[in-house]
């Protein structure tokens, strides 16, 4: 039998790097393991594990060893494990910790994260932390119970973190933007469409997804899923530092949903199982899978309209992968991420001055703001095409999608430290999670 550590000491509202354990609970989902895809300084090598015993937990811990063993730059993780069947009640009868890494199955996960909170323990958790209007009520009432409790609660968004997404937002505030644009729902001012695939790669080899995975009562629908990335920049990038109130500032226009077809082969080859499982054979006509996978919402944040969509497919074409079209439309001009054919399926960053305007007076207004830009990011330069201007990006700020985890780990390593979150950080997650599951009831209702 594993044993495992001490209680941790009483908690005040700082910890010290060199105080922070980590715990992992349940991992499910592959992000729990990109956490540790790194090392961090002066954080304490052990994590304990507490989880169900199954296949789930096996994935995670091969993926950590794979870190612990590979060539360049290995980790060092010592992982402590429990998998008896009170692994909840165990973890916190333990207290083996001090933060508690949750990305896993989305039905257990809200609850999850309230008993968290409830007994003391900080949260870093994976997206969503919400999924139908039941959960959102409950992690409101977690974000109520971490500040009674003085611990933090934070969820993973890695997307903050991608340097085109970066600089759409810098560029977005400066003069040669103008003003955001209030834009209509026929014609939005903020739009963000991702395009992802069951089938890929992690780190290396072919991911194998739990079979609820494709249920949407355990993950959750496309609609309350990946949209909660876009729907966070849209309120990151529009509105920085501001407090979003979401009983006031959103008003969800429409909402639709539709479903992904997969065959059994597919689903044979994505999750290792042979046969849909009794849980998901409601989903099943004619020997293929429909999950509710694909979600779009139109909405207004603030009087700004937007609109998000999120669309699966099963595999990618061959030499593309995920991929991500935004467009932040300006009075002045539009700053514009195209990630297709013509961009060789990576993320380019355009600026489009607006119908009519006098070109030479924006190419200098442009300049000016590129040299602001340069005193946060050195090295970014503006390539002149038909349309307006490509933003070139040195290759030192183009960092991996599984290492943005690191960064996320990091910064909210800082946050614990600090002992609070940025002012604006738990009201609009709040503002997120309502925008999603909200959209969620709109398109059910149709």
């Amino acid at each position: 039998m594993i044993l495992f550590g001490t209680s941790c000491a009483d908690k005040s509202e700082k910890i010290q790097e060199s105080e922070i354990r980590l715990i992992t609970l349940d991992p499910g989902h592959f992000h729990s393991a990109l956490i540790q895809k790194s090392m961090y300084p002066e954080i304490d090598s052990v994590v304990h594990v507490y989880a169900p015993y199954g296949d789930e937990v096996k994935a995670h811990l091969n993926l950590i060893s794979s870190y612990n063993k590979r060539t360049v730059d290995p980790t060092r993780w010592n992982q402590k494990v429990y998998t008896g069947d009170d692994y909840l009640a165990r973890m916190f009868q333990e207290k083996a910790g001090n933060v508690v890494v949750i990305a896993g199955n989305n039905k257990f996960k809200t609850n999850y994260i309230k008993a968290s909170v409830d007994s003391g323990l900080n949260v870093l958790a994976d997206k969503p932390m919400a999924i139908d209007n039941e959960g959102f009520n409950t992690l409101v009432q977690a974000f109520e119970s971490a500040e009674k409790n003085k611990v933090l609660l934070y969820d993973i968004m890695t997307e903050r973190y991608e340097i085109n997404s970066i600089l759409q937002k810098e560029f977005a505030h400066l003069p040669a933007f103008g003003e955001l644009d209030k834009g209509s729902p026929e014609n939005p001012s903020v739009t963000k469409i991702s395009v992802h695939y069951f089938f890929k790669n992690v780190s290396g080899k072919p991911l194998v997804r739990p079979a609820w995975f494709f249920d949407v009562k355990q993950q959750g629908e496309g609609i309350t899923d990946i949209t909660t990335h876009l729907v966070d920049l849209v309120q990151w990038e529009c509105f920085p530092d501001q407090i979003l109130d979401y009983k006031k500032d959103i008003e969800i226009v429409s909402a639709k949903r539709w479903s992904t077809k997969l065959t059994a082969a597919q689903f044979e080859k994505v999750t290792l199982k042979k046969e849909f499982p009794e849980y998901l054979k409601a989903d099943v006509k004619n020997g293929v899978l429909n999950p509710y996978s694909n979600g779009e919402i139109n909405y207004r944040l603030k009087g700004i309209h937007a609109k998000v969509s999120v669309t699966w497919d099963f595999q990618a074409p061959e030499g593309t992968g995920d991929t991500h079209f935004s467009v932040l439309r300006g009075t002045k001009a539009s700053v514009i991420i195209k990630q297709g054919k013509e961009q060789n399926f990576k993320p380019v960053l355009y600026i489009e001055p607006a119908a009519g305007t006098d070109m030479k007076a924006f190419e200098s207004a442009i300049m000016d703001d590129l040299e602001q830009i340069n005193d946060k990011y050195p090295g970014v330069e503006l390539k002149k095409n038909s349309n307006g201007w490509e933003v070139i990006i040195p290759d030192k700020y183009k960092v991996g999608h599984e290492d943005h985890f690191a960064q996320v780990a990091k910064k909210y390593f800082q946050y614990l430290r600090e002992g609070k979150l940025p002012a604006w950080e738990v009201p609009n997650m709040i503002a997120k999670y309502y925008t999603t599951t909200k959209a969620r009831e709109v398109a059910l209702a149709k």
